[in-house]
């Protein structure tokens, strides 16, 4: 799955990049999925007296409120990028205004100011109402007007945007060289690739209390091979299976 941010002030074009980058990319006939942060504190999807709020406030989670036009999978806390994409299979996945993990980027913005306040590793295209006052470039990336040319910024994320990358502390992995988001930079700058990565996917995750713990790609292999070799043993297995494994520390096997 590939996933990129469209990130940048209120005001500045984030939201018509984003809906002439889902326009483009479908009539490619890739299948493209988004996701839109809110920065508003207050915000909650649902309404308090709701059947659906009384449901949560008992404790169930997650909720979900299933009607004829749409279905709504509520959770009472901010989930990490990795859970919420767990939930997605599409080719791209564009996240409106998200900023607090590994992604390559377009930076959408009002003026000069305002792209030397938001600049930052990653970005691989700048865009927003900016685009009408600048050249063709900036910093050496490419300034692109999607309401002039919506066609040359979709050719340009299906250059760019990679396979998601983890996004660990460096001082637990850095095996590229570079740390998670260093390498992203230098992907979209054309001097590394994602296979320079050595976790080349994430087919092992962690939860504890319901949140994805990051895992350096050596965990991951143990945690794989082990599981893997132990269960591979067992009556029911089946190659290529679905394999869940949960744990609750609470159970009887603790020492009392």
């Amino acid at each position: 799955m590939k996933v990129f941010s469209v990130f940048g002030y209120s005001g500045s074009g984030k939201t018509t990049i984003v809906e002439s980058l889902v326009k483009e990319l479908k009539e490619r006939n890739y299948s493209i999925g988004s996701i839109k942060e809110i920065h508003y504190e207050a915000f909650k999807m649902d309404a308090e007296g709701t059947n659906t709020d009384r449901h949560r406030r008992q404790g169930a989670e997650p909720v979900t409120a299933r009607g004829n036009m749409e279905t709504d999978i509520m959770y009472s806390r901010k989930l990490s990028l990795p859970e919420i994409l767990y939930h997605y299979n599409q080719d791209y996945v564009v996240c409106e205004g998200l900023t607090d993990y590994n992604l390559p980027r377009i930076l959408a913005a009002k003026s000069i100011e305002e792209l030397e306040e938001r600049w930052d590793t990653g970005i691989f295209a700048v865009s927003g109402r900016v685009a009408k006052v600048l050249g063709q470039e900036y910093k050496g990336v490419p300034v692109i007007n999607v309401l002039e040319n919506p066609k040359e910024l979709a050719n340009l994320v299906i250059e760019k945007v990679f396979d998601l990358l983890p996004d660990v502390d460096e001082n637990c992995c850095n095996a590229c060289g570079y740390g998670c988001r260093g390498l992203t930079d230098m992907i979209v700058k054309g001097k590394a690739q994602r296979d320079d990565c050595i976790q080349k996917s994430n087919v092992v995750k962690l939860f504890i209390d319901g949140n994805e713990i990051p895992m350096v790609p050596f965990v991951e292999k143990m945690i794989h091979n082990i599981t893997l070799g132990a269960v591979s043993e067992l009556k029911g297995y089946k190659k290529n299976s679905e394999i869940i494994v949960k744990i609750d520390h609470r159970g009887s096997y603790e020492k009392k």
